[in-house]
């Protein structure tokens, strides 16, 4: 079949918004390609399209995009016309990489509170720093929130700016190679394509009733698309196009364009539905332009064009699959999957494509969820409800029984049909005793009276065989529609929440999603070549597009591991294979001495059962003598309280407790409790309650722990907990022998490394949360201070991260007595696609507060990232280890990153359990010239200094502890939001759009100031 030919009469294409037609034609057959007419060469108007002759042209030519880094470079050579400034605001301790004293409540050492308002950000002289007494901790300390508003950034925002290319051809540092394979498989594509996208607008042509018409389900506009196909396929052919189920149509030929009725039935006794289908013609996606970007002959990226191909890469799992989210899963499932209770872990995969310099390549990742199987209605509640049976238990179990059905789908099994209903609740009474009044539609007999037994045995000619149980009641807009239990399916694909799973299922499901590498492996390498994956059907080949089926092999390089200062000054080399370090016959570097410590004892109930009692006599003089040990003098705690997990019910009764054991520790001896540790039970909700009293309205640092393991006593748990008690309070643990290296340093310039996050929100209404956190020492660079704001919901950009920053630098300064002469800033939880906005707006916000005529520090800054698809895995499983993994310390940077953009992939942890991932570290902007070894180098030794651990985090310290942050901020927000007065909960929406961006209180969020 030859595919439907076109002429356009001549045009013309130039400046502004218009379109021009060329002379040409175009011809296309399904073998090969034949173009009428000639397109004549092609060439860039000063647009972003392109503008050719002989086919079809397009021009917008008012456009005129700024050249890349035109920002920067003015920056750099206005900064060469200021005068050196001395940066120093008064003399340089030497102690101040080790910090000093203070208090911590956030698991890390606890910093001076920042001063105010970007306003008084003038260059400070010695005689304005006040002398800190007292130093700060090793740990997230000084939540703070900032109070100014950021700065207008009109100065900044006349050009923008593109992350930064490559600065060489990657690293060459290693102590050895090793071979790998990774999950992308390269995609061919055929550069003379052009993939027609088409907007589409469904309408019904009867609205629904009410106020607003009600949007059309996505299941329904699938089958109305499918229908409409299905029709006219010589038009409309379904194997060449693709639908994203909303406005979205990519094709590989011409479709016609306008509107189209279309009427849909869902079967038997149902009535026919009419919609108008339009659809435009709204771009011609040549991929020749992605052909020219991953040549890196464009710069900026053609998302349009990915996400055309990505929807057609997904077009055919989608179709034979079930979809939940951004992953598909097969429709069978494994016999060992079953997690008991009507409910199965289905295996699936999540795809998406990546620009690299290789090409473009599919990257195929594994995926688990748990659904609800499709059963009928009454043998899934056998399985999922606990006791029932008989039938006739569930008038017993009505509760249960409507926990777990009402909200879920079914279709029916009594009459002919596709419809899916949804369970709004039971029927009081049971099926025998239900009746209605039946009206004959065409008027023939009169209403009559009829009962649902003799209703289903007339129409239906079925009998109903649990007639002493109610109906399911599927009626929507206050109406009734009642069916026979008996009559019900579930509908498959509906996710059952992890979160509710019983305990055995949740680690059955827990153990499943942690595949190890090699199994992970080969289920990715089947599930690409199987017959419902993104290879399988005619879709993409109709599109040109074929994919290579054997993943992409590498080579990556390992780093050398650090080496460690402990205590005494005794040096530690980390284990080869895991890097990690024990603390056996050693101790931390510095050791804070717990003089005035308590503990409270939530477990002594009678009820509890008894494993879970805590056993002080022997829990306290072992975490004492292990404290010891490890260089932490701990004296006996000065007051013992006994309560049970009761208390963490209610934020009042928690505030009573802790006041109390302040005061007796107070008239025992003089000055205030250290700390508190609280042994509970079991993990509870009211832990958010704890943390907020002691923290904000008592002033005092709560270190938990549970019973279970406090009893056990093991000397790696004690220890851990020592460490963790020994951060708060401001001690160090460890730290590397050999300072951390910058280029280009001179003499003692001071480095400041920034971590930021900015998570999603609890829900649609309330504020999100932004933190930021900084060191506060170097070259030590192990302490931090931490600054956390509410902000509006749904902005995707920290909106003070500039006053923030400007926080963190002022601290920084009083500690040190000098500002920080080059900051390194990480930014966690953006996609590529808000680099954008980081580079452009935030950075920007940043520069706009903190830099003024004396103070213009270097800045680098990237993006680290673990929200990605990407797996390596060794290609000699031997060289894996135990847990088959990739070794710690690997880095790649060459074929799978992007094609000249500044980014790499770094294992810098072990992964014992299931199969590692990296992290994705992307560098935007870098006024320290960093070469590749250095900076792999610099960030694998800072992952060797989080506080809380004696072996190499996953992440970068900074983003770990802006996560920490973020999280317990979240947590204020919520004891916050749960002693709100109704009006105020009910309006949140409104406040929480507010200028303010807080529909909470900043004082709910300030740290006791004796923290």
């Amino acid at each position: 079949m030859e595919r439907t030919g076109y002429n356009r009469g001549g045009g013309s294409s130039s400046g502004g918004d218009g379109r021009g037609r060329g002379g040409g034609g175009r011809g296309r057959g399904r073998g090969g390609r034949d173009r009428g007419g000639g397109r004549g060469g092609y060439q860039q108007s000063e647009g972003s399209d392109r503008s050719y002759g002989g086919g079809r042209g397009r021009g917008r030519g008012s456009v005129n995009p700024a050249p890349a880094q035109a920002w920067g470079i003015r920056q750099a050579q206005s900064a060469q016309n200021v005068p050196e400034v001395s940066q120093n605001v008064g003399s340089t301790r030497q102690e101040s990489s080790r910090g000093g004293i203070g208090r911590g409540a956030w698991g890390v050492p606890l910093t001076a509170k920042a001063s105010g308002p970007a306003s008084q950000k003038s260059a400070q002289s010695e005689s304005e720093v006040q002398k800190v007494t007292e130093p700060t901790l090793p740990d997230i300390q000084s939540l703070n929130v900032s109070e100014s508003r950021p700065q207008s950034l009109q100065e900044y925002s006349k050009d923008r700016v593109l992350p930064i290319k490559r600065p060489d051809s990657g690293g060459k540092l290693s102590v050895r190679r090793t071979k790998l394979l990774v999950n992308h498989f390269l995609v061919k594509f055929n550069p003379e394509t052009i993939i027609m996208h088409y907007d589409i607008d469904i309408k019904a042509d009867r609205p629904s009733r009410g106020w607003f018409s009600r949007p059309i389900p996505k299941s329904d506009l699938l089958l109305i698309r499918r229908e409409l196909f299905a029709r006219d396929p010589t038009r409309f052919p379904m194997s060449m196009t693709a639908y994203d189920g909303k406005k979205n149509i990519f094709s590989a030929v011409e479709l016609p364009t306008g509107e189209f009725q279309v009427n849909l039935s869902d079967g038997e006794d149902s009535m026919e539905r009419s919609y108008t289908f339009t659809i435009q013609l709204v771009n011609e996606l040549r991929l020749a332009k992605l052909n020219e970007y991953l040549r890196a002959e464009i710069l900026h990226i053609p998302r349009d064009i990915l996400q055309g191909m990505d929807l057609v890469m997904k077009e055919h799992p989608s179709r034979s699959r079930i979809c939940a989210g951004r992953s598909t899963y097969s429709k069978n499932y494994r016999q060992q999957d079953d997690l008991r209770g009507g409910i199965v872990a289905f295996r699936g995969f999540q795809q998406s494509l990546k620009p690299t310099s290789q090409g473009l390549a599919l990257c195929l990742d594994y995926s688990v969820i748990a659904f609800r199987k499709r059963l009928p209605v009454i043998d899934f509640l056998k399985e999922h409800v606990r006791g029932f049976e008989p039938v006739s238990d569930i008038g017993r179990l009505r509760r249960q029984v409507m926990t777990a059905l009402v909200g879920l789908k079914v279709t029916v099994t009594h009459r002919l049909t596709k419809q899916k209903f949804t369970i709004a609740r039971l029927t009081n009474e049971n099926t025998r005793d239900l009746g209605f009044t039946l009206e004959d539609r065409e008027g023939n007999e009169l209403p009559r009276n009829v009962s649902m037994v003799q209703y289903f045995r007339e129409k239906y000619g079925r009998e109903i065989e649990y007639p002493d149980i109610p109906c399911l009641d599927v009626g929507k807009n206050r109406r009734t529609n009642y069916i026979p239990m008996e009559f019900c399916v579930l509908v498959e694909g509906q996710r059952f929440p992890k979160e509710q799973l019983d305990k055995h299922a949740g680690i059955l499901l827990k153990s499943i999603s942690l595949a190890p590498a090699r199994d992970r492996k080969n289920f990715i390498s089947e599930a690409l070549r199987a017959e419902d994956g993104p290879c399988g059907g005619e879709v993409i080949r109709n599109f040109d597009i074929g994919v290579d089926q054997n993943m992409t092999s590498v080579v990556g390089r390992v780093i050398g591991a650090p080496e460690l200062k402990l205590g005494k000054g005794n040096l530690v080399r980390v284990d080869k294979d895991k890097c990690q370090w024990n603390l056996v016959n050693k101790s931390v570097v510095d050791g804070r001495s717990v003089d005035r410590w308590a503990l409270i004892d939530f477990t002594c109930a009678e009820r509890a059962e008894r494993y879970k009692r805590l056993d002080p006599n022997r829990f306290i003089p072992n975490l004492m003598g292990r404290c010891g040990k490890l260089g932490i003098r701990m004296a006996e705690p000065l007051v013992v309280h006994y309560y049970d997990m009761q208390e963490f019910n209610n934020v009042n009764k928690l505030e009573g407790v802790l006041q109390g054991v302040i005061d007796e520790a107070k008239s025992t001896v003089e000055g205030r409790l250290q700390i508190i540790i609280c042994v509970m039970a079991g993990k509870h909700d009211g832990y958010k309650y704890l943390k907020w009293v002691s923290e904000t309205k008592i002033g005092v640092i709560t270190q938990c722990c549970l019973s279970e393991q406090a009893n056990k006593c093991q000397d790696q748990y004690l220890a851990n907990l020592g460490l963790k008690i020994n951060a708060k309070l401001g001690g160090s643990n460890a730290e590397l022998n050999e300072p951390l290296q910058l280029p280009r340093i001179v003499g003692q310039d001071h480095v400041m490394f920034v971590g930021a996050d900015h998570p999603s929100p609890m829900n649609k209404s309330c504020p999100s949360i932004a933190a930021v956190v900084a060191t506060t020492n170097w070259p030590a660079a192990n302490r931090y201070a931490a600054r956390v704001r509410p902000q509006q919901h749904r902005r995707e950009k920290i909106v003070y991260f500039g006053t923030m920053v400007l926080d963190l630098v002022n601290n920084y300064a009083r500690i040190n007595k000098v500002k920080p002469k080059r900051i390194v800033i990480f930014r966690d939880g953006v996609s590529e696609g808000q680099f954008d906005m980081v580079l452009n707006e935030e950075l920007v916000d940043i520069r706009a507060a903190i830099y003024d005529e004396n103070y213009r520090p270097t800045i680098t800054l990237l993006v680290a990232q673990k929200r990605h698809q990407t797996r390596l895995f060794p290609e000699n499983e031997r060289e894996g280890g135990p847990s088959g993994n990739v070794p710690p310390g690997t880095v790649v940077d060459t074929t799978i990153v992007h094609p000249f953009k500044f980014d790499f992939y770094l294992y810098s942890h072990y992964g014992g359990i299931g199969t590692s991932k990296p992290t994705h570290y992307y560098v935007l902007w870098d006024d320290h010239q960093f070469t590749s070894d250095q900076l792999q180098k610099l960030i694998y030794n800072m992952c060797f200094t989080f506080a809380r651990c004696t072996k190499p985090v996953s992440l970068v310290p900074p983003v770990n502890y802006a996560d920490l942050v973020a999280y317990r901020g979240r947590l204020f927000q919520e004891v916050v939001m749960e002693m709100q007065s109704p009006q105020l909960v009910s309006s949140s929406s409104s406040v929480a759009s507010s200028s303010s961006g807080s529909l909470i209180d900043d004082r709910f969020y300030k740290l006791h100031p004796e923290l």
